[in-house]
């Protein structure tokens, strides 16, 4: 395995990001959930955000997160990605755990994240690192809430304490 360099986002590895989505999720660009993710997470949530390239430079892994402005005590993992090759090896995780780590020292004592309720993989990863997964309907077999980012945008909500 190469040495991994990590670092805060900038504004201008956003592209770079968006271009990986729907490689790394292997779809096309025109399904991938790049929309999720505009630029002003680069602009405004870098500090709290990390961003994994390899000894050459090559993007590897993201996560974008933040300390919620409303409920300062929560922080929030808005979006992550492994570049395929990298999967399976602790990477998500060591993402999460420096996240957790630095939502601590900022005095947040919880994490929240959200996934759709067909992501199982997601749902599962979540699971594992102690978060609590939560809905109100079924949904695909999944608990999750219905119409929670508009309609037909069922979610899958979870909670972990710090």
């Amino acid at each position: 395995m190469t040495a991994l360099h990590y670092r805060q986002p900038e504004e201008s590895d956003h592209i770079r990001v968006v271009e990986a989505i729907p490689v790394w999720w292997e779809m096309p660009p025109e399904a991938a959930p790049i929309g999720l993710l505009p630029r002003l997470f680069f602009q405004h949530f870098a500090n709290t955000s990390v961003l994994v390239e390899d000894e050459g430079g090559r993007l590897v892994a993201f996560l974008i997160g933040f300390r919620s402005a409303s409920r300062p005590e929560t922080a929030y993992i808005h979006f992550v990605g492994v570049a395929p090759e990298q999967q399976r090896q602790g990477l998500a995780r060591d993402l999460y755990g420096r996240f957790f780590a630095m939502m601590r020292g900022r005095g947040c004592t919880r994490v929240d994240a959200i996934t759709g309720p067909i992501n199982r993989r997601s749902q599962s990863f979540h699971r594992a690192l102690g978060f609590a997964q939560a809905g109100d309907t079924e949904v695909d077999g999944v608990l999750a809430y219905l119409d929670y980012d508009g309609p037909g945008q069922h979610r899958v909500t979870f909670t972990r304490a710090l």
